[in-house]
C-alpha cells in the first residue's frame, strides 16, 4: 500500500451557473481538509485536475487552490490534465508525491463548468481530446468518435441496442439514490432502447441516453501514507494503479479492443495481487455506453464481442455478482471533465467506508476504478481498500 484516501468532499454534479471554477475549488478544498480533520499548513503539496481547453477563460488555475486558506499559500500547487482522465491523473501523481516521500499531506481537486459554454464550442471543446488530423472532421463531435466505434461494434459482433440500452436505464436508475448526481431519475429500458423525440439518434447507432452528461462539479480529497493513515478518523488505501498511455490516432489501434485500458486492468490488478473476481464493484468509465460495453471485456469480465452478457444477464446490477457504477456512473451523475477521477475514487472511498447512503453496495471489500482519457488513451486504474 503506497498511500491512502484520509478526507474528502464532493459537489452535486449539474447546472451551476451561480458558480465559478474558483468556488468550486474553494468550497471542496476547504471541505476535504476539514473531513481529513487536518490543518490547511498539514498540506504540502497541491494537485489540481482541471481539463478546462477553452471551457474556462481562466487557464492558469492552480493557485486558485490557495484561495481555499490562507495557510496553502506558498504550497507547491500544480494543475493537471490528461483528457477524461485528467482527474485520477492529479490523483495518481498525489499518490507518488506521498509513496516517494515528497509529501505527508496531498490536496487532490478535480474541477471543471461546462454548461456556461455555448453548445457547439461544447462539441468542439471536446473533440480536442481527439486525434483531430484524423478525427476532428468527425460529425457529432465526440459522440461522432464514439459513434463511430457503436457502428464498427454492431458491425463485428451484431446489433447491441438491447445491451447499451440495458447499460443506461441501470445507471440511470443507480444514479436515483445518488445526492451528487445530476440526473436522478429512472428512465428505464423501454425510453432507453426506443428512439423518440425526447431520445433522438446522436451519432451513429448512439441516441441520447448513450451519452454521459455535460456538467459542472468538484471534488477533493486529502492523501497520506499508511503509516500516518491509521491514526486518522478513516482510511482508504491503495492496493494496487496503473497508469497506461496508448496513441492517440485510432488508426494506429483496434478501437474495439481497448487494449490499454485492459493492459491497465491487468497491471493494477498485479500490483495489488488480486483477481478480477475479488473486486466488490467497480466504477468505470461510461461516457458513452459502448464504452462501457467494451471495457467489460477489457477489464476480463467477458471475452471478445460477449460484453452484452455481463449486462443482459445482470452480473453488473447492484445485486449482481459485479456491480458496476453503482454510483450512476457519468451516465446519471454527469461528467464534468477534470472532477470526474477524482469523484470515482471519493465515491469508491464512501461506498468501502459503509458511508455511501443509498447507494452503499452490500459488505465491500475491495473497489476498483477505471477512468479513461479519450478513446481509452490514457488509462488509469485504482484498486482500494479500507484500512480501518
Amino acid at each position: 500500500m503506497t498511500a491512502a484516501m484520509v478526507g474528502w468532499a464532493h459537489l452535486p454534479f449539474g447546472k451551476h451557473a451561480e458558480e465559478t471554477v474558483e468556488s468550486m475549488i474553494v468550497k471542496v478544498a476547504s471541505d476535504a481538509i476539514r473531513d481529513a480533520g487536518i490543518a490547511p499548513e498539514d498540506v504540502d503539496e497541491i494537485l489540481l485536475g482541471h481539463f478546462n481547453a477553452g471551457f474556462s477563460l481562466q487557464d492558469f488555475t492552480a493557485s486558485l487552490v490557495l484561495q481555499a486558506d490562507p495557510a496553502l499559500r506558498f504550497k507547491r500547487a500544480t494543475r493537471v490534465e490528461n483528457a477524461c482522465a485528467t482527474g485520477s491523473s492529479a490523483v495518481h501523481q498525489g499518490v507518488r508525491a506521498i509513496s516517494s516521500g515528497d509529501a505527508r499531506f496531498v490536496l487532490v481537486v478535480g474541477v471543471e463548468q461546462m454548461t456556461t459554454t455555448p453548445g457547439p464550442e461544447i462539441g468542439k471543446n471536446l473533440l480536442k481530446a481527439s486525434y483531430l488530423k484524423e478525427e476532428g472532421d468527425i460529425p457529432a463531435g465526440f459522440a461522432g468518435v464514439f459513434g463511430k466505434i457503436a457502428d464498427a461494434y454492431f458491425q463485428k459482433y451484431g446489433d447491441q441496442s438491447d445491451a447499451l440500452a440495458r447499460i443506461a436505464a441501470k445507471n440511470h436508475k443507480n444514479g436515483v439514490s445518488n445526492p451528487y448526481a445530476q440526473m436522478r431519475k429512472d428512465l428505464g429500458f423501454e425510453f432507453c432502447r426506443a428512439e423518440s423525440e425526447k431520445n433522438p439518434f446522436v451519432a451513429g447507432p448512439l441516441k441520447r441516453t448513450d451519452c454521459s452528461l455535460v456538467s459542472d462539479g468538484a471534488a477533493a480529497l486529502v492523501l497520506t501514507d499508511p503509516s500516518t493513515a491509521l491514526g486518522m478518523k478513516k482510511a482508504v488505501a491503495f492496493r494496487g494503479m496503473a497508469h497506461v498511455q496508448d496513441f492517440l490516432p485510432m488508426s494506429k489501434r483496434d478501437i474495439l479492443k481497448f487494449e490499454g485500458c485492459s493492459k491497465a486492468w491487468g497491471e493494477a490488478l498485479g500490483d495489488a495481487n488480486l483477481a478480477l473476481e475479488d473486486l466488490s464493484f467497480v466504477e468505470t468509465h461510461d461516457c458513452f455506453t459502448i464504452a462501457e460495453l467494451i471495457e467489460y471485456e477489457a477489464m476480463g469480465l467477458t471475452g471478445e464481442g460477449e460484453g452484452a452478457r455481463a449486462v443482459l444477464e445482470g452480473w453488473t446490477e447492484m445485486d449482481g455478482k459485479l456491480p458496476v457504477n453503482p454510483s450512476g456512473g457519468l451516465k446519471a451523475k454527469g461528467h464534468p471533465i477534470g472532477a470526474t477521477g477524482v469523484s470515482m475514487h471519493v465515491l469508491t472511498a464512501m461506498q468501502l467506508t459503509g458511508t455511501a447512503g443509498d447507494i452503499q453496495v452490500k459488505n465491500p471489500e475491495i473497489g476498483g476504478i477505471f477512468n479513461m482519457g479519450g478513446a481509452a488513451v490514457a488509462n488509469y486504474v485504482s484498486v482500494l481498500q479500507a484500512m480501518k
